[in-house]
Order: structure tokens, then C-alpha cells, then sequence
């Protein structure tokens, strides 16, 4: 399917469509005219980049990762899942420490009113 088809079927933009390829996350078949061709195994894969781009994990890692992914039930191997594990264990960590330096502000915040009263 061309781009406009596959970017509706996928509800990805077709610019997005082509900056997943110039990433290397995709690769699309091209037509005699020249114009992209998309199969529907391509068009799988856009919803799973979707997907873990929504997850918030970068397209480094993503690049990376994909040619974990298995036809399998499940979709993935212990190598992805592991990755992905240590990303969602760095945000956590990250998130502690944005809620310690909220609590820090809060804390000061309510000592400063307090004191102006």
C-alpha cells in the first residue's frame, strides 16, 4: 500500500512514516513509479513503535530493540524485555527524584507563607 493508505490504516502521519524509515525502524518496498510501498508486516511493526514511543522510550533504544521482537505470542524475547525493564527502572528512578525535590519546594513553599503571615 502507498503512503497515504498505510498512514491511514496505521493512524500515523505519513511524515512520520517516512522519519520511522529514515531511522531505520522501517523499511518500506518501493513501486516502479518510485513511491513507497508498505506491507502489512511493516505496517505491524508502525504500531508497535507507536506503541513504545507512547511508553516514552527513545528511538535509540527502540532501533535497537526491534529486531528483538519475534513473531511469537508474546511478541518479544527475554533480551527486549530486559532492556525495557532497565529503562522503565532509570524513569523510576528519576521520578523519586522529582518527587523529592517537589516535596523540598512544597516544603519551602509552606515555610515562606507561613513566615510572610
Amino acid at each position: 500500500m502507498q503512503i497515504s493508505e498505510a498512514s491511514r490504516v496505521s493512524g500515523v502521519s505519513a511524515r512520520a512514516l517516512r522519519y520511522y524509515e529514515a531511522e531505520g525502524l522501517i523499511v518500506s518496498g518501493r513501486c516502479a513509479n518510485g513511491f513507497r510501498d508498505y506491507c502489512r508486516p511493516t505496517i505491524e511493526r508502525v504500531l508497535v513503535i507507536r506503541e513504545l514511543l507512547a511508553s516514552g522510550l527513545p528511538v535509540r533504544l527502540i532501533r535497537e530493540l526491534l529486531p528483538h521482537l519475534t513473531d511469537e505470542p508474546g511478541g518479544v524475547c527475554p533480551e527486549f524485555l530486559v532492556e525495557v525493564q532497565r529503562h522503565r527502572d532509570r524513569l523510576a528512578a528519576r521520578i523519586a527524584v522529582l518527587s523529592d525535590q517537589q516535596a523540598a519546594l512544597d516544603a519551602f513553599l509552606r515555610k515562606a507563607r507561613s513566615a510572610g503571615s
